[in-house]
């Protein structure tokens, strides 16, 4: 046998390795007998994870996909031309923008209602297919009762399909699924990666029908989970709670801080009604004083331990503007029909001490002169 290949056929032994935490498996290909076949399909970090994500959401079922937008386009695969999807008013704008986009193309019709009120649950479509809403919302962090939601809709339409974007809860601190949801979905590149390192998208359900169809169109569509970006995330997943716990501690001190400052006109924090939403950690929305609305560069700039990128709930705290940042992508009549305004202020609260960053917080409002508007 030539030597070329015998190295190509040479195979290490692992069968007795024994790690005490899974191996990265980088293959696109396996053995024909093989469960996983290929990699497009399955692969054993992929499946890991999914096991992770049932175990916390405590559902049937989980599908994880490359990102959060392809977890939500592979939820919207599921319509077919004629259907009505319904989405909340406030809601992430690159999301809008999707529905916007798929509906027109696939002659989908698209309503837009403020389901945080009890008005806009009742004002669903009798022919409604697909509900889909974030909650906490995105921006403003309102809560939107899931189960009232989930009656009204299949009072509409009983195969109507209830999904929740509860990225910024978390199964954690709320579980969709417990409420009468019929999809769970989430953007992994949050809080679960929370080292600003990993992108993924994770969808639970505990309809066998629902996974088949987001497996069969993950397949087709190649949105699968590569495997280094899976293992990562199990990683990931290891200190969870932990950071979880940490986040919301800090959060919750700096909400209280900022609304004692002067330079501040509103906090949002969301309703913890210990029912639906248990808890939660990282995310606070606040407008400055209308007198400071001009100084909101210099604030930011003034902020050293507050990092600009595009991204939240990691290990690192960030600072940005929504009105150009997670909503660039809307046109003005949309933002001020959300009452989006280019006061908003988003933080990220992180895992440094949370005494530096009220002082971080304190030294950037003193240099665009918030001190002085109790003098």
């Amino acid at each position: 046998m030539h030597k070329l290949t015998q190295i190509l056929k040479q195979r290490v032994d692992t069968t007795n390795a024994a790690p005490v935490v899974t191996p990265i498996y980088q293959n696109s290909a396996f053995e024909a007998h093989s469960p996983f076949f290929y990699t497009r399909k399955n692969n054993p970090n992929v499946e890991e994870l999914e096991q992770v994500f049932c175990a916390l959401e405590e559902s049937a079922f989980a599908v994880c996909c490359s990102t959060g937008m392809a977890a939500i386009s592979n939820t919207l695969l599921l319509l077919k031309p004629g259907d009505h999807l319904v989405i909340n008013q406030l809601i992430y704008g690159c999301s809008y923008v999707l529905f916007e986009r798929f509906c027109q193309q696939y002659q989908i019709e698209l309503t837009v209602l403020d389901l945080t009120s009890d008005e806009g649950i009742n004002a669903m479509p009798q022919d409604v297919s697909m509900v889909l809403f974030e909650t906490p919302t995105n921006p403003f962090v309102r809560s939107i009762a899931i189960a009232a939601v989930v009656k009204q809709a299949k009072k509409c339409n009983p195969n109507c399909v209830v999904v929740v974007d509860n990225t910024w809860a978390t199964p954690l601190f709320q579980q969709p699924l417990m409420h009468g949801a019929d999809l769970s979905l989430y953007s992994a590149t949050k809080y679960f990666s929370g080292h600003s390192d990993v992108m993924g998208g994770v969808l639970t359900t505990n309809d066998p029908v629902l996974a088949q169809h987001l497996r069969e169109a993950r397949f087709y569509h190649g949105a699968i989970l590569d495997p280094n970006s899976a293992w990562l995330l199990r990683r990931s997943m290891q200190t969870f709670t932990i950071r979880m716990r940490a986040h919301g501690q800090a959060t919750t001190q700096i909400r209280d801080w900022l609304q004692q400052q002067s330079g501040v006109e509103a906090v949002f924090y969301p309703q913890i009604d210990g029912s639906q939403l248990k808890g939660y950690a990282t995310l606070l929305f606040f407008t400055l004083a209308e007198s400071l609305s001009e100084r909101y560069d210099e604030f930011v700039s003034a902020l050293q331990l507050f990092d600009t990128g595009t991204g939240m709930a990691c290990v690192t705290s960030m600072v940005a503007r929504p009105y150009s940042g997670s909503h660039a992508s809307m046109n003005e009549q949309q933002k001020q029909q959300m009452g989006l305004t280019r006061q908003l202020v988003r933080l990220s609260i992180g895992l440094e001490e949370v005494d530096d960053l009220i002082a971080d917080l304190s030294q950037a409002f003193e240099q665009i002169g918030a001190n002085e508007l109790n003098a």
